[in-house]
């Protein structure tokens, strides 16, 4: 099989869907693996790399669509790159139906077959998620503290506190992987934290690992009561293959203290809060109602060394059965999960609501 592997062209992502490592992998099981120039340079793997490794580069991203059956990236295909995609090709990658209809109507008429990270389950876990909301979590916290500076807004204040003076506030909406290691970070630097989480086995375990913290049953009234104590907001709300729903209204930002922070990791797939909208790594925070919004969808890009090891470690047993053809992967549960789109036939539903 030809695997192509484009470099991603979302702004700021810098991330690739192969490495070396695993290319030359698929290349001594004979297949053939054709890597866009530069695709691998932003997470630190040059084109020679790549040739050593038994890939043949190619300039243009036209290229390895016009050429390749099985197409690897990181992030879901742009507007230039769906004119790209053909009949019957097998795309795997994040997609984030949910918060992209269009995006999911153009593979849909392009007869293309898509099989996305985020929905490839094993064992009641998201395997390729997985290590991509780890890495998020973490992140979601150091970028709050960021923008709590003065500089860009904020209200002013260290997160950790200091000799006298109170640690600031996190509020964190959701106990799975995202909002456990943003808990990890939050605990590290001795901020205070609360959780709010619907499901009782998360927050039993969230209860067991985060002694000093607030773990409350998500409603209305103790969200209300969280957010007028709050210093950052994470989002952390995953309904797979369903739109996140808004869980903090526009009014509700009334309760915030001027110059708090809401980093809305959900934002992937639509975000938490009704005010929030995409940004980017250049322009990551935006104002709102004097709150500080950061929805950066592609987090984990800002540190593309670590995702991509750690993305690929976790697609690539996958991948080594995709590439064997339809035959065998179409026999795997697992794979078959992840399976949204298939010769342009819907194959999950994906809902566009909050």
């Amino acid at each position: 099989m030809n695997v192509g592997v484009p470099k991603e062209i979302k702004v700021e992502e810098y991330r690739v869907g192969l490495i070396p490592e695993f290319t030359k992998y698929l290349v001594k099981k004979g297949h053939k693996v054709i890597v866009q120039k530069d695709a691998g340079i932003g997470a630190g793997f040059s084109d020679e790399e790549y040739i050593l490794s038994g890939a043949e580069i190619v300039e243009k991203i036209e290229d390895v669509y016009e050429r390749c059956e099985l197409i690897v990236k990181v992030k879901e295909p742009q507007e230039k790159e769906l004119t790209f995609v053909r009949e019957g090709q097998v795309l795997f990658t994040f997609f984030h139906f949910s918060s992209n209809r269009e995006m999911t109507e153009k593979l849909i008429e392009k007869k293309a077959t898509c099989i996305a990270y985020e929905l490839i389950e094993e064992k009641g876990i998201l395997p390729i998620l997985r290590p991509m909301s780890e890495i998020a979590g973490k992140l979601s916290i150091q970028e709050g503290m960021k923008y709590l500076e003065k500089e860009y807004g904020g209200k002013g204040i260290l997160l950790s506190g200091a000799e006298g003076v109170r640690s600031g506030n996190v509020v964190i909406i959701g106990g799975g992987t995202v909002g456990y290691n943003a808990g990890v970070i939050a605990e590290g630097i001795g901020a205070s934290i609360i959780f709010l989480e619907i499901d009782e086995k998360k927050s039993n375990l969230l209860k067991k690992r985060f002694k000093k913290a607030d773990v409350l049953y998500s409603n209305r009234q103790n969200l209300k009561k969280a957010l007028k104590k709050a210093d950052v907001v994470i989002g952390a709300v995953l309904i797979p293959g369903r739109r996140t729903p808004v869980i903090i209204k526009e009014d509700d930002l009334k309760l915030m203290e001027k110059g708090s922070i809401i980093v809305d990791v959900s934002i992937d797939e639509g975000g938490i809060c009704e005010t929030s909208k995409p940004t980017t790594h250049k322009e990551p925070i935006f104002i709102c109602n004097d709150i500080l919004h950061y929805c950066v969808p592609n987090i984990p890009g800002v540190v593309p060394k670590t995702s991509t090891l750690a993305l690929n470690y976790a697609s690539f047993p996958y991948l080594k059965e995709i590439v064997k053809g339809e035959k065998n992967w179409s026999k795997n549960r697992v794979i078959e999960k992840g399976l949204a789109i298939y010769e342009g036939n819907l194959k999950r539903k994906f809902s566009y609501n909050s």
